[in-house]
């Protein structure tokens, strides 16, 4: 089986390309701009996760998200259309009106074709994640301000890769939930960890809740392996105890 694997060299995509096999990798990073480049032929299954992530950054930039998220994805949506295809979408898509980053991964499910599968990623961390996110900015104690009224399912990287590799290998096609289906506050992560916080009210273009409906991915006996504070509890476990 011959796989396309785009958005190799982000945070998940890192680590995925080391658990398949025949994989033949695409990234921006590596001098291929998906707009442009040429795509390779003789592909059984696209794994598609390039695109731009971050609700914020997509409040000021909203073209630029449509076109990384939604034009890229129609080009190769159009050229693999008799191969099987899982992309990246994203749990914001589930209230696509409050942000552009929602509103362009919410626009490509809407298009894909119809052997395709969407995933909608939760919340993950781990190996190669970006450092501004709140689970690596609580390993090096430095929170600038939480969003008290806010709720998280987190995923570590590496149950997320073995999720997507399981529903690789299903003929599941629509769009499905990926998170553990655990939703946890992120008042009590930070008191947990025994960090000091500033509080702040999540604005209206954030979801206040993101928890995963694992239904599907149950039902093929896939299950998370990596607690979140357990995890937590490697990285800084001196503090917290």
């Amino acid at each position: 089986m011959n796989i396309l694997l785009t958005g190799s060299e982000g945070f998940i995509g890192s680590n995925l390309k080391n658990k398949l096999e025949n994989v033949t990798c695409l990234d921006l990073k590596l001098g291929e701009d998906l707009l442009t480049c040429k795509l390779p032929d003789n592909i059984d299954v696209v794994i598609h996760l390039a695109g731009l992530s971050g609700v914020r950054i997509s409040l000021d930039n909203p073209a630029e998200y449509w076109k990384q998220n939604v034009i890229v994805s129609q080009r190769i949506f159009e050229h693999y259309k008799n191969s099987r295809i899982l992309y990246a979408s994203s749990s914001t898509a589930h209230e696509p009106w409050r942000n552009p980053y929602a509103f362009s991964k919410f626009s490509l499910e809407h298009f894909a074709p119809d052997n395709s599968l969407g995933m909608r990623f939760t919340t993950s961390y781990g190996p190669n994640g970006r450092e501004n996110m709140l689970i690596p900015q609580i390993i090096k104690g430095v929170v600038p301000y939480i969003n008290v009224d806010h709720s998280r399912d987190f995923i570590h990287v590496n149950d997320l890769c073995e999720a997507i590799i399981l529903m690789m290998n299903t003929n599941e096609t629509g769009v499905i939930d990926m998170g553990t289906g655990i939703s946890n506050k992120i008042v009590d992560i930070m008191h947990y960890c025994k960090l000091s916080f500033s509080s702040k009210i999540g604005p209206k273009t954030e979801r206040k809740d993101n928890k995963a409906d694992t239904s599907i991915l149950t039902k093929y006996g896939w299950k998370p392996k990596i607690n979140l504070f357990q995890y937590l509890d490697k990285k800084i476990g001196k503090r917290i105890n």
